[in-house]
């Protein structure tokens, strides 16, 4: 039979065994609360990053859209301005082809005065010998 000793040695055993694993436990419980705090900040981390980007997409869309509807506005002025223009051009064309054949007149005026100028100058010139020599002769110059 057993003594009370090898009973208390026994049971000193055990409670030396459970008293480690009470204490493996309470490691686990420490490491397993570590590891849930971990995971919710890492959690916490990855929803505010996607609040800031559900935020950024979303000004994003809001400039996409604020610019088509610049871009849109542009286009129609365009369209208006090129229409002004293309108004403004048919009226002044027949003013411009006036312009046109006034200046092509005005070319042609000055040929005509210019060879005209040349002609008179070569009659002066020729005629000028013919005076010198009758003023010579008028006033008995040899």
């Amino acid at each position: 039979m057993t003594s009370n000793d090898d009973i208390l040695r026994a049971l000193g055993r055990v409670e030396g065994r459970l008293t480690g694993i009470e204490e493996s436990v309470s490691l686990l419980r420490e490491d397993v609360s570590d590891e849930k705090d971990n995971a919710h900040e890492s959690r916490s981390v990855i929803h505010r990053r996607l609040d800031e980007q559900a935020r950024q997409i979303h000004l994003l869309d809001m400039t996409v859209t604020v610019s088509s509807n610049v871009d849109s506005q542009i286009r129609e002025e365009i369209k208006t301005l090129k229409e002004t223009v293309d108004k403004n051009h048919d009226s002044v064309a027949p003013t411009l082809e006036e312009w046109k054949k006034m200046k092509t007149l005005g070319y042609g005026i000055s040929g005509l005065i210019a060879f005209a100028g040349l002609t008179i100058g070569g009659m002066i010139a020729y005629a000028s010998d013919g005076a010198v020599a009758a003023l010579r002769h008028w006033l008995k110059i040899n």
